[in-house]
């Protein structure tokens, strides 16, 4: 059975009724159809205008869209890929909404936001010093012919990206082709740890994959927020493209907070169409693991869309300044899981994200944040900034996913064969069966540890592809960094399940049935008892799970805190 190997590895356990999920706790007292800004809308009677995302059944979609049409009500998209379009409504039509049966669900277009944050004092990361803590320093390796696409603020046109640009649609003027540009300078400083070529310093400061292909979309205004349609819209136009854009990976870091199961989610939705077209995701999981206020580390803050089952979410480690991970820990900034509604075990796993210094050209942080930005070293010419968050994390395993991808296109067996195509969720599968656990850090903060590039390079040439189930040849699972052996976690996670000690051919040929189409979302999610909520963390009577969050031992937040209006305001560290 395809099953097998996966069953035998979990054992399912029966839940406490104190574990119950989020989403099935609402579910009782809230109209189904509707997220929980829209539920909150329609019982206050307030009648405003509301911006929101229409999911209908295929076959119903056009009928909903005339419906809309013919109220007078003004369409802001349309999304095939997710049968689902964009209208500004009244909150009086949400009730009509909920009864038309071919609307499957309607969620708010609500506001998106860049993942970086202000930090205080620390080691700062150099792109040099941040490819040797990855295991890249001299990897033969440059990411040619993988194209990425950065969804962010723009990328500006500087001499270190300028011969890696290949395409540039803005999309906060309805996705037309333009110069690249980027006002704020968040989306360049990720597109350059990505794969700046290092020319405007002597080629000592380049990105892990200095020679893919960069197609830039710009969601984000010089303020670092966007909107949920804007970047709908860029999904959908990059999984449309795929093939004559040339795009492999999408970089997404950026985000708004969950307030729906994975399940109806659009952008979720949006994530998972692409994956199933073949494109890697890499999401941040968020800026939310720690009370604003009082600093304490928390439980609950993954961001949508790095809730997405597919996706690969990425949480920021802080490597202390050091090519060696004993003193590497996971930031208390980084967003932790579980996941809202759903329960997923989120981040997959954390890479470097602390004080990441790469390009910048102008833009609002450039100019509003002196402290923020980087001496200029004698005979090199440019912009650099130090920026913190899962955004940095997210572009740096970007960097990796391309390399495994090189490596991936370029292996060539002894009797001439080359190897398979990796799937996202083989790529996924590597990535975390490979990444070393750090040791003061729980599954619910690190996922399965922190990314390691060397290791996922030497994975991917080890695999034997020719077989069924793919076979692995010889090698150490451990990665040196500096004088430091660590062990690879030999872990996978999917959904709110753990499953270790597996082999890794048997990982990697089986990632389809974690990942693909055929997971298993919402209620029916199996939980594994090899899935630890953190060893401070006690899942059931001394938790409280629903309403709050449990920030810390026996502190509690309440939902409006971290989800409340202060993230609908202007509340960006710019």
């Amino acid at each position: 059975m395809r099953h097998a190997w996966l069953i035998t590895l979990v054992t399912v356990l029966v839940l406490a009724p104190s574990t119950i999920t989020r989403g099935q706790q609402h579910a009782g007292r809230h109209k189904p159809k509707l997220d929980e800004v829209l539920q909150d809308a329609l019982a206050s009677g307030s009648g405003r205008q509301l911006s929101v995302i229409i999911q209908a059944t295929p076959s119903g979609r056009r009928a909903v869209r005339d419906r809309i049409v013919a109220k007078g009500r003004h369409l802001t998209g349309e999304f095939e890929g997710i049968s689902a379009i964009g209208a500004d409504v009244d909150a009086d039509d949400l009730a009509d909404l909920v009864a038309d049966p071919a609307v499957k669900a309607v969620s708010i277009d609500g506001p998106v936001r860049a993942h970086a944050v202000v930090t205080g004092p620390g080691a700062v990361v150099p792109l040099d010093l941040l490819r040797s803590a990855l295991g890249v320093g001299n990897t033969t390796l440059t990411g040619r012919g993988v194209g990425v696409a950065i969804i962010d603020s723009g990328i500006s046109n500087i001499p270190d990206l300028h011969n890696q640009i290949a395409a540039f649609y803005d999309f906060t003027q309805g996705g037309k082709a333009v110069a690249a540009y980027d006002d704020l300078g968040h989306g360049t400083h990720v597109a350059a740890t990505v794969a700046s070529s290092g020319a405007q310093n002597s080629y000592i400061q380049k990105g892990i994959a200095p020679n893919v292909r960069l197609i830039g979309l710009k969601v984000l205004d010089k303020r670092g927020q966007g909107t949920t349609s804007s970047v709908l819209s860029a999904l959908a136009f990059v999984t449309a493209r795929k093939a004559d854009l040339g795009v492999d990976v999408i970089n997404l870091s950026l985000g708004h907070p969950i307030y729906e199961s994975a399940s109806t989610d659009p952008l979720v939705g949006a994530v998972e169409a692409a994956v199933r077209a073949g494109i890697v995701v890499v999401v941040s999981a968020g800026n939310y693991g720690a009370n604003p206020q009082t600093g304490v580390v928390g439980y609950g803050g993954i961001s949508s869309p790095g809730n997405a089952p597919s996706a690969i979410a990425v949480g920021a480690s802080n490597t202390s300044g050091t090519v060696t991970r004993n003193d590497d820990t996971v930031a208390a900034y980084s967003s932790r899981g579980p996941s809202w509604f759903d329960g997923f075990a989120k981040p997959d796993l954390v890479a470097p994200g602390h004080r990441i210094v790469a390009d910048v050209k102008g833009g609002t942080l450039w100019n509003k944040y002196k402290t923020w930005q980087m001496p200029p070293t004698p005979g090199w010419s440019g912009q650099y900034m130090r920026l913190s968050g899962s955004s940095m994390a997210t572009a740096v395993a970007t960097g990796v996913v391309a390399l495994v991808l090189e490596a991936n296109r370029t292996k060539t067996y002894s009797d001439g064969m080359p190897m398979a195509a990796l799937n996202p969720y083989a790529v996924k599968t590597i990535l975390q069966y490979t990444a070393t656990p750090l040791p003061l850090a729980d599954t619910l903060s690190q996922g399965t540890g922190e990314i390691n590039a060397d290791g996922a390079i030497a994975l991917t040439r080890a695999l034997d592809t020719r077989t069924t189930p793919w076979r692995v040849a010889a090698v150490a699972q451990t990665t040196t960094f500096g004088t430091e052996v660590d062990s690879w976690s030999g872990a996978l996670i999917a959904g709110s399940t753990q499953i270790s000690n597996i082999t890794a051919g048997v990982a990697v040929t089986g990632a389809n049935i974690l990942w693909g189409e055929n997971i298993v979302w919402g209620e029916n999610i199996v939980w594994g008892e090899n899935l630890v909520w953190g060893e401070n963390i006690l899942w059931g009577d001394n938790i409280v799970w629903g309403e709050n969050v449990i920030w810390g031992e026996n502190v509690v937040w309440g939902e409006n805190v971290v989800w409340g209006e202060n993230v609908w305001g202007d509340d960006l560290p710019w």
